[in-house]
């Protein structure tokens, strides 16, 4: 019988590339998500079913944050997470057999803007706003099940970067069109991880049966925002590109309707614990992870 693997809100960018990774190994895989071919949400007996018995449980769900923070659209972030962690730790406690780990993913912009150290699972501090209160009830609603036989992770994720999805194409798209310069001052730092990583990181964990609680799943060697784009920059071949002051990405993000938060923030995360325990990142600089990606 194959081991069984289950991924909540397995239809995005990291979702699909988890469940391929994961079939490749031969796992069986079931996704939970609202398209008619997979587990649905309001179907309990099914999601019950599902967990039964299974190596992994993944939570990956939530709408995503790429989007004018709006009263419908915050309200919409914070419902589709905390709904469906509290509908899978509902699920788990209702299985005979319940799923050996449990990894619910929170975010690195739970620490505040940082730009004097960086934050590690032990020292980041929390920050505020809107999107650290998403992440500070996600992480509540998770670690609030007591669950005596299944281990529970939150995975504290930066950026992810990886082919066919995620950030990449706007990054791509900018400096193919000439705005591949700093955004703002530049100096804001650029937390990342390579998606082959996070999925790595993902088996260290399983296999690990004394780890539980918060990681940090960032690579570890963070950049600038000016950094970032001369990369970019370098490995698209492409020499200049047209710095972007606030004021001029406020309005860009008006008309795209996303925030200037996802490029403005100054995310200083480091993978402390991770790294601690042993892990070694594949993908440790972005120079590496930019160059597998574009080749």
């Amino acid at each position: 019988m194959n081991k069984k693997v289950v991924i909540a809100g397995g239809t995005g960018f990291i979702g699909k590339y988890f469940e391929t990774r994961f079939e490749n190994l031969g796992y069986n895989v079931c996704i939970i998500s609202r398209k008619t071919h997979h587990i649905n949400w309001n179907n309990t007996a099914s999601i019950i079913n599902a967990l039964e018995g299974a190596e992994l449980l993944i939570n990956l769900a939530g709408k995503s944050v790429n989007c004018r923070y709006n009263e419908a659209n915050k309200q919409e972030i914070m419902n589709s997470r905390i709904n469906t962690t509290n509908i899978l730790g509902e699920s788990i406690m209702a299985c005979n057999y319940p799923p050996k780990i449990w990894m619910n993913s929170s975010t690195a912009t739970i620490y505040r803007h940082a730009k004097n150290y960086p934050m590690t699972e032990e020292n980041g501090e929390i920050g505020s706003g809107f999107s650290v209160d998403v992440a500070v009830n996600w992480e509540k609603t998770f670690f609030a099940f007591d669950l005596t036989k299944t281990r529970q992770i939150a995975l504290r994720t930066a950026i992810v970067l990886g082919k066919d999805g995620g950030v990449m194409t706007p990054y791509q798209n900018l400096v193919k069109f000439g705005l591949g310069g700093v955004q703002g001052t530049g100096t804001q730092k650029f937390s990342w991880i390579h998606i082959e990583d996070l999925f790595q990181i993902v088996l260290f964990l399983k296999e690990r049966d004394d780890l539980s609680g918060v990681f940090n799943c960032s690579a570890p060697n963070p950049v600038s925002n000016q950094m970032l784009m001369k990369l970019f920059r370098t490995e698209m071949k492409i020499p200049l590109g047209l710095s972007s002051p606030e004021w001029l990405l406020e309005i860009g993000a008006m008309i795209i309707k996303t925030e200037t938060e996802l490029v403005l923030k100054s995310r200083w995360v480091i993978p402390d614990r991770l790294e601690k325990e042993g892990y070694t990142f594949a993908f440790s600089t972005l120079q590496q992870t930019l160059q597998d990606i574009l080749r």
